[in-house]
């Protein structure tokens, strides 16, 4: 679905520039008419001259594109990796997770939805210098950045120091995402230094279409893919939300993507889903997770993972060959680790696609 215009009254547009939050953005192109063209994400929005993008985050400016959140925070905590969840990324690590304004999808059960659904207003605020992220994230004991909560992409041009900045200081960086950035905003992101992506995958082309505000899925998994290539660290999220997207037919052809996108050995988490924002479904049942992720197995997933059910046996890791625990989780605890220095099961010696090292100060937490 292609979205052209997206038409948004500022007033006065001049006066923004004198915000610390507001800068010319990176990717666009300048049109006819003082129309530009954005390339930040595959929505690739034509936007006329004083009007936003579908992400409220671009505005046209006199023929120019900006962006209104440079270093506008609107959320910064430290949170453990498997929250996101990353379960072979830095295992039983902390990131330093931040998060800005306004999405460029429209899910109507987003659970950050105080924050998603919420579009920027740069004269209230002022923009968090990348050397102080870097700096408290060191102070806190972090082992990485990630942006996360809405969807991060809208950081670019701030996150591209702030990765520079990160991998300078070893500190890990990843995102949490809707997969769809372009593959320009990728390359770049890949290049200041950051190598983890977690993509949330909706459902299939209806889900897309009914829910998620048209947005096209072929352009997820294709990125997925195009970041495999670029020497990411990639895992898959399926949110499974009832009666939208559980049926078996979906939950295969999933399971089919993932796998010639991102082949058997990335991890694919099924997720449950509780009721949020405008949209009022039951709970997914845990049933239907644990078909998905059977489905998952036999299809030759071979890390495949349920979420958001603390305490079941499929948030942990086990050996695709020998069946061996390899990693057992407690909700976002890693309560036991038995992956070898060199990411090996100890038992039949199988690699373990781990990206980082275990960080053992969680080993222990109940």
């Amino acid at each position: 679905m292609a979205l052209k215009h997206f038409l948004v009254e500022v007033s006065p547009v001049h006066e923004l520039l004198r915000h610390s939050t507001v800068r010319e953005a990176l990717l666009y192109k300048k049109l006819r008419r003082n129309k530009v063209k954005c390339s930040l994400c595959e929505r690739r929005c034509v936007i006329l001259p004083s009007n936003k993008g579908v992400c409220k985050t671009r505005l046209n400016i006199d023929g120019s594109l900006y962006t209104l959140v440079y270093g506008n925070l609107s959320a910064i905590e430290s949170r453990p990796i498997e929250i996101k969840p990353f379960f072979h990324y830095w295992p039983g690590s902390t990131a330093l997770t931040f998060s800005t304004w306004s999405c460029n999808f429209d899910c109507i059960w987003c659970q950050n939805h105080r924050l998603s659904k919420t579009a920027p207003n740069p004269a209230n605020v002022g923009s968090y210098a990348p050397e102080k992220v870097v700096q408290m994230a060191k102070r806190f004991g972090d082992e990485g950045l990630c942006g996360s909560f809405q969807e991060p992409t809208l950081l670019t041009e701030w996150v591209l120091p702030l990765s520079k900045l990160a991998h300078k200081q070893e500190l890990y960086g990843c995102y949490v995402s809707n997969g769809y950035m372009t593959t320009e905003a990728l390359k770049l992101l890949k290049e200041s230094g950051m190598d983890g992506l977690k993509i949330d995958v909706k459902g299939d082309k209806e889900t897309y279409k009914k829910y998620c505000g048209g947005a096209d899925v072929e352009k997820v998994w294709k990125k997925a893919r195009e970041a495999k290539k670029m020497g990411f660290h990639v895992e898959i999220v399926n949110l499974i939300v009832t009666n939208v997207n559980d049926d078996e037919e979906c939950l295969r052809w999933i399971i089919k993507k993932h796998l010639k996108a991102v082949g058997q050995e990335t991890p694919l988490h099924f997720t449950r889903y509780y009721p949020a924002y405008k949209f009022h479904n039951p709970s997914t049942k845990v049933e239907t997770l644990e078909k998905a992720y059977a489905m998952a197995k036999e299809a030759g997933v071979l890390y495949p993972y349920l979420g958001n059910v603390h305490g079941h046996k499929c948030e942990n890791t086990y050996c695709p060959n020998c069946g061996e625990k390899l990693i057992q989780r407690r909700g976002y605890a890693i309560v036991q680790y038995k992956v070898t220095e060199d990411k090996k099961c100890p038992k039949c010696h199988r690699p373990v696609p781990i990206r980082g090292r275990h960080i053992r100060k969680w080993h222990l937490l109940i």
